[in-house]
């Protein structure tokens, strides 16, 4: 299955679940993205003692998945994308909902 999932959240706890959920659905088989949006694009940023979020980015993406950052949102925050998270576009996000199965927003 092909699943997106959208984060608009810079929430630690949120975030985190949200990574650990498109982990377990790649290990499951599935074919996982994350759109980060809004302050979901800080992600990267927001670790705590109890939530390591960046932790789970790396996981996710080493096991295969994809994380796309809004260039909007990011630029806003006098941000720019990351090998990780890189820059990306309102037509990126359209392709993710149009070719995935389920969507799924934090």
């Amino acid at each position: 299955m092909k699943i997106g999932i959208i984060i608009y959240s810079n929430d630690p706890e949120t975030v985190w679940n949200a990574f650990r959920l498109g982990n377990y659905a790649i290990k499951g088989g599935d074919e996982v993205k994350a759109f980060l949006s809004g302050k979901g694009v800080e992600s990267g940023s927001i670790d705590t003692e109890a939530f390591n979020v960046t932790e789970q980015m790396r996981a996710f993406v080493e096991g295969g998945g994809a994380i796309f950052a809004c260039g909007t949102c990011l630029k806003i925050r006098h941000s720019s994308g990351s090998e990780t998270c890189p820059m990306s576009t309102l037509a990126d996000l359209y392709e993710i909902v149009k070719e995935c199965d389920r969507i799924i927003t934090f």
